[in-house]
């Protein structure tokens, strides 16, 4: 049985990054679950298919995790994806295809076994609350709203007709969508440690991760 590190949070609150860094730092898998979530959207998105025709259609994915020197890579149907489910239309979708319980029962099975035979950090939206409830380490990860949609800007500025009030709003969207969506909504864990990221760099939030994690090795 692996060391298992849960990290939750809203959109934008840095959690893949952060995530990266430590588990680089301290030679641990990094699971992003968000990732897989928006594998099946892309999917949907491709397909044109309704909340219906995808959970009906759920048994033509075949969707894997690659570490390739030290990065994850997202391979869907024998195509690595990892570029494509970074737009804002897969983003939004996302939020919509992680609500389905089918959707949820299909992606579980596979962070489960990740999280038994290593050590990892597993980031998403309900990890420390449902994935991994019994995690040695649970964070929620958060910031304020215009500090995620300026980190988010900045990522996707150069798409054609991006602005920041359009990511902010997206971004505002996404944190109402996932915590009130009916099947695991988006909170804090009771035991999870709140970490506001808000004014800090990437740098400084790793820090103080890899402490956190060190300390319950």
């Amino acid at each position: 049985m692996g060391i298992n590190i849960a990290i939750d949070g809203p959109a934008g609150a840095g959690k893949s990054s952060i995530a990266k860094a430590a588990a680089l730092e301290k030679g641990y898998i990094y699971v992003d679950t968000g990732a897989l979530y928006r594998s099946i959207a892309l999917f949907a998105l491709e397909n044109n298919l309704n909340n219906d025709s995808l959970v009906n259609s759920l048994d033509k994915i075949n969707l894997n995790l690659e570490f390739i020197d030290g990065s994850q890579h997202v391979v869907m149907n024998g195509e690595d994806i990892t570029d494509k489910i970074r737009t804002p239309e897969v983003s939004m979708n996302a939020s919509k295809v992680s609500a389905i319980p089918e959707v949820r029962e299909f992606l579980f099975g596979l962070q489960k076994k990740i999280a038994a035979e290593n050590n990892i950090i597993m980031d998403g939206r309900d990890i420390g609350t449902v994935v991994l409830p019994d995690a040695d380490l649970k964070i929620f990860l958060t910031a304020s709203a215009e500090e995620r949609a300026q980190r988010r800007y900045r990522e996707i500025k150069d798409m054609p007709g991006v602005t920041f009030e359009q990511v902010l709003e997206d971004i505002k969207k996404r944190d109402y969508n996932d915590m009130h969506r009916d099947i695991a909504p988006l909170k804090q864990a009771e035991d999870a440690v709140l970490l506001d990221t808000t004014g800090m760099t990437v740098d400084e939030v790793k820090t103080r991760l890899v402490k956190m994690i060190t300390e319950i090795e």
